[in-house]
């Protein structure tokens, strides 16, 4: 039996133009200047104003209000005899996916490296062995990690040969190989099987007869525990030695490397890790001032050749080629007006998020200490600006500005807020930094633990919980007070 009834939903879907400019406003400067290339290469309707350059290559924030709308970005044109419903495809063609599951491209600074697995391969290529135990060395090699060591068991390298390979060995002479053959290799340390082996392999290669050098070997093979727990007092007794040949041992193994492989790269190496800040934030007078780098306030307007080539071939209204010609003009004359448009109202946004913050923050800015950072959250800034969080969210993402105390993340300004003993609300920024302060002026010898943290930031008017501290140490990748222990 049919049924009709009525039911009310609320739904809400963004339009293919609001998903562009969502993408445009999180790029930082290198990303928009590969994007707007890409949009110029693919629409040549569109151009791009060359200017003379000028000594300061950010824009403030009047200058970008008054050129909004000047005559550079000429848009205004009749087109309306050959009006079409259809979207430009490359408008359309936008991704679902939320902006953390998007990667940044780092082709343009990556290039290719040697690999440690080519590195060992042509070593072991000049080692007198056999045919067979050459396959299994490479075999092994192949099995590496990129830190150069082998986290598999050989057990199973044992059963992958004789599946994969056709080889069948026993695993006492993949071991063999392993330690006669690939761990004899360069660099010293390759092929372990934990850092203590690592470790060992490395101080092997040293001179033994040197004293610091044999017991930095004695403890790595004997002692290793203690030392990973820093024991030191255990390791004085057990060696019968004074604190001063510890200290001796200590530094020989300090020059080891935990990771072997840390040169070499599987696939590429970076070669450019340049920052290129989005804005720069300069002080006056007492008055903090927000630029945007001028990279991404470029100044673009329709192509005047285009809207001509429009114009004629809107004459010849009986010639479906003309007439297919001109809506093909069309679609990329409105393109190259809607991406102004986005650029426009991309480069309003910035600047109106870096100004309110600014503005919150304007005491750390004349300063420079972390200390007058006040609590903000993306909310305080959402209502300043009338954006959405969304919307903030994406600006400060991966975004740097140039201060007067050097370039600063734009999301570490953001921090949570605790009551002190006053009861005024501070930055847990402010709170991390009195932390790090405290534990850089405490005893090594006799390092502080939690608890005692607790009390001395109490005594300074921080009333905070050791589970709190923990958390904060942890968070500034401060060790507990046992690893923080130095003779």
């Amino acid at each position: 039996m049919l049924k009709q009834h009525l039911q009310l939903k609320l739904g809400q879907k963004l339009a293919p133009q609001q998903i562009q400019l969502m993408k445009l406003i999180q790029l930082h400067t290198l990303e928009f200047e590969e994007e707007l290339e890409r949009e110029l290469e693919e629409n040549p309707a569109l151009e791009i104003v060359k200017e003379d350059p000028k000594e300061d290559e950010y824009s403030s924030l009047e200058d970008a209000y008054q050129d909004e709308g000047t005559e550079s970005i000429q848009t205004d044109f009749d087109v309306n005899e050959y009006i079409y419903d259809d979207e430009p495809s490359y408008k359309t063609a936008s991704s679902n996916y939320s902006a953390d599951d998007e990667e940044f491209d780092n082709e343009s600074l990556l290039t290719e490296g040697q690999s440690l697995y080519d590195y060992l391969l042509e070593q072991i290529h000049l080692v007198n062995i056999s045919d067979e135990d050459e396959k299994i060395a490479e075999y092994v090699i192949g099995n590496l990690d990129t830190d150069g060591y082998l986290r598999r068991e050989i057990k199973a390298i044992v059963d992958d040969l004789a599946f994969s390979q056709g080889i069948y060995t026993i695993k006492e002479k993949v071991e063999d190989i392993l330690e006669n053959y690939i761990q004899k290799l360069d660099p010293p340390g390759v092929g372990a099987r934990g850092l203590q082996e690592c470790l060992l392999l490395q101080i092997e290669k040293k001179v033994s007869s040197d004293k610091a050098v044999s017991l930095a070997a004695n403890i790595l093979r004997y002692q290793f525990d203690a030392l990973t727990n820093k024991h030191y007092n255990k390791i004085i007794q057990k060696y019968d030695i004074e604190e001063e040949d510890l200290k001796d041992a200590l530094d020989e193994i300090s020059k080891l490397s935990p990771k072997v492989g840390g040169n070499f790269d599987t696939q590429t190496i970076t070669i450019n890790q340049e920052i290129i800040p989005d804005f720069v934030i300069q002080v006056k007078d007492g008055m903090v001032i927000p630029m945007l780098n001028s990279k991404n306030a470029p100044t673009l307007r329709v192509s005047e050749e285009y809207k001509d080539i429009l114009t004629t071939y809107s004459h010849d209204k009986n010639s479906s080629e003309h007439k297919q010609a001109a809506l093909f003009i069309k679609q990329k004359l409105d393109a190259a007006k809607w991406y102004i448009d986005a650029i426009n109202q991309r480069q309003n946004t910035l600047l109106q998020t870096i100004t309110a913050i600014v503005k919150f923050q304007k005491d750390y800015f004349i300063t420079g200490d972390e200390k007058s950072l006040k609590p903000m959250i993306l909310k305080d800034i959402a209502d300043i600006t009338g954006f959405d969080i969304s919307t903030i969210s994406r600006v400060v993402k991966s975004k740097y500005a140039d201060t007067s105390n050097g370039i600063v993340y734009l999301k570490d300004l953001f921090s949570d807020s605790l009551t002190n003993d006053d009861g005024e609300e501070v930055s847990t920024k402010e709170i991390k930094t009195h932390l790090q302060e405290v534990i850089g002026k405490e005893n090594k010898r006799k390092p502080l633990t939690d608890d005692a943290l607790v009390v001395m930031l109490k005594e300074q008017g921080y009333n905070i919980a050791r589970r709190t501290i923990a958390k904060y140490r942890e968070q500034l990748n401060i060790p507990v007070a046992r690893l923080r222990k130095e003779l």
